[in-house]
């Protein structure tokens, strides 16, 4: 299978757009995608993106997606964050997924972080699996912690 990993355009957001969708889909949250192509390429390429993107192309196809950015570590410095790399269902095992994997990793060490990081669903022992033999450290003593808009404005409500 001969495929491509580039840096994505703004073009490519409904595609992108669309493997979020899948990943939702995937991760048993198809409601929780809010965003539009619209909101992508508006905060993915204006004059301070967001985030950066990269995404693997066969046939002309966009068949994956990694999307990435920048976070700040009060004791590394600068890292990156990978929030989703995903492929298609249909072109899974093929390669994509550790070829933009490889490529979030180049582009982490071309920007001269000292760590990337990511999150994955403890029942994921797919992915688990893959970034622990990828020399990662998948942590188990750690909880990601999130507060939802609705939260925090009753948070805020009950601060003042």
């Amino acid at each position: 299978m001969e495929f491509k990993i580039r840096k994505a355009t703004s073009e490519d957001m409904p595609a992108v757009l669309e493997l979020i969708q899948e990943l939702a889909e995937f991760e048993k949250e198809p409601d929780a995608v809010i965003i539009s192509a619209e909101d992508l390429k508006r905060d993915g390429f204006g004059t301070n993106p967001a985030f950066t993107c990269f995404v693997a192309e066969a046939a002309g196809k966009i068949e994956g997606m990694a999307l990435c950015y920048f976070r700040y570590s009060t004791w590394k410095g600068k890292t990156i964050h990978l929030e989703d790399l995903v492929v298609r269902e249909s072109m899974r095992g093929k390669g994509l997924g550790n070829a933009l994997y490889t490529r979030v990793i180049e582009f982490a060490k071309e920007q001269g972080v000292k760590r990337t990081e990511w999150v994955v669903l403890d029942w994921n022992t797919h992915a688990r699996d893959f970034y622990s033999r990828s020399g990662a450290t998948v942590f188990t003593d750690w909880c990601t912690v999130q507060m939802e808009e609705n939260a925090m404005n009753k948070f805020l409500e009950k601060s003042r």
